[in-house]
């Protein structure tokens, strides 16, 4: 049982984060990392009060079978199929994740101490699919602080409505862009007013929209270099913070607005805004420049252990960074405009090469699986 107190945590810019109302999830996740006791030393010395995985962190764990030899060897001897062995060895973990994180989830009313997985990526365009294996996962998982990850694709809209209606939590992923994040508040909401309508308890249901932010500026900068002008030079840097902060701000309206009032009266959860990819592509930017420049009350900030240490050691956290940068966070999004890169062809990209980067990552690891299982003398087909 871990027991987060103030003696035990770091002081310094994780404290000053946490106080500032952001969530620190940590975005990774091992069996080494579990058994070794590490997980459980970041919650009681870092502030880190969840976990997020996807296909790209479970290929990078089980890919390399340290510390999953047992549990292959077991699975080869009953002769699974690959996609059965992939499930049993991720639910392992998100479940032993669970089981260090539950302290948190106690005592943040389920409000933190979450651990998310997510749907195969190969059925992200088929929404009766998504909505199957969203429930087999949380049954698979059989702990009420897991999570169940469905992108953003209009595929999954519906999908996170039927989910969150059968009173699951979820954490929406490869989100870009705006219009995309206010149809998942929506379908947040209609999933709520469905499981309002069965007499669920909306307390219990719980969600977060995960927000990609480095991505943005990745693929926005490298137009602007094309470009090359020292108008274009001089707004590197600033899309993604812009479209992250106008996210916070259609957040902010959606849940002050009448439906939501309903529901909130009911006890309904506000989705909080997650900063998703805040690990810093560019070297030239500072590492904590997702961290430092998004903070806001009431948001989650899901960082790879890189950037978790790079923030504890010299982050500049000084309150809230958000919610007074509406009015140039859309003067840079125009300026981006007017220099002829679409705000929506990017973001279209970016939500589509996202969601093949993890089939690729999750064929990645069928493959490795595959071969583990093979060695053992059992045929993974």
């Amino acid at each position: 049982m871990i027991k987060v107190t103030e003696a035990t945590a770091t002081a310094g810019a994780l404290k000053r984060l946490s106080d500032e109302g952001v969530s620190i999830w940590l975005d990774d996740l091992s069996r080494k990392r579990i058994e070794s006791g590490n997980l459980a030393e970041l919650v009681a010395t870092k502030h880190v009060v969840g976990v997020t995985t996807n296909p790209s962190i479970f290929q990078a764990a089980i890919g390399s079978g340290a510390g999953y030899e047992e549990q292959l060897s077991d699975l080869a001897a009953r002769d699974v199929t690959v996609d059965e062995a992939v499930r049993m060895m991720t639910t392992a973990d998100v479940r032993a994740a669970a089981d260090v994180l539950r302290p948190v989830y106690d005592a943040t009313g389920g409000r933190d101490g979450r651990v998310s997985i997510e749907v195969d990526p190969r059925l992200a365009h088929d929404t009766r699919a998504t909505v199957a294996e969203a429930k087999q996962l949380a049954w698979l998982v059989d702990r009420p602080n897991v999570m169940i990850k469905i992108p953003a694709t209009k595929a999954g809209l519906p999908a996170i409505t039927e989910v969150i209606g059968l009173g699951i939590s979820v954490n929406v992923t490869l989100i870009f862009s705006l219009e995309r994040y206010r149809e998942v508040m929506d379908a947040y909401l209609a999933g709520l007013e469905k499981a309002a309508k069965k007499g669920l308890d909306l307390a219990t249901i719980h969600s977060v929209a995960s927000f990609f932010v480095s991505r943005v500026d990745s693929e926005i900068d490298k137009r602007l270099t094309v470009l090359g002008t020292e108008q274009a030079l001089a707004l590197k840097g600033r899309a993604a913070l812009a479209n992250a902060r106008l996210a916070y701000e259609a957040y902010e309206e959606v849940f002050s607005g009448e439906r939501w009032t309903s529901l909130g009266d009911a006890r309904a959860n506000r989705q909080r805004p997650l900063w998703a990819s805040t690990g810093v592509k560019d070297p030239a930017y500072k590492d904590t420049l997702y961290v430092d420049d998004l903070v806001a009350p009431g948001t989650v900030n899901t960082m790879p252990e890189a950037t978790l240490n790079a923030t504890a050691d010299h982050g500049d956290i000084t309150g809230d960074t958000v919610t007074g940068g509406y009015a140039q966070a859309r003067a840079d999004l125009a300026a981006v405009e007017a220099l002829g890169i679409s705000y929506d062809e990017v973001v279209r990209q970016l939500e589509d090469e996202g969601v093949a980067k993890f089939e690729v990552a999750w064929q990645d690891l069928l493959d490795a699986v595959t071969k583990s299982l093979n060695s053992k003398g059992v045929d993974a087909e």
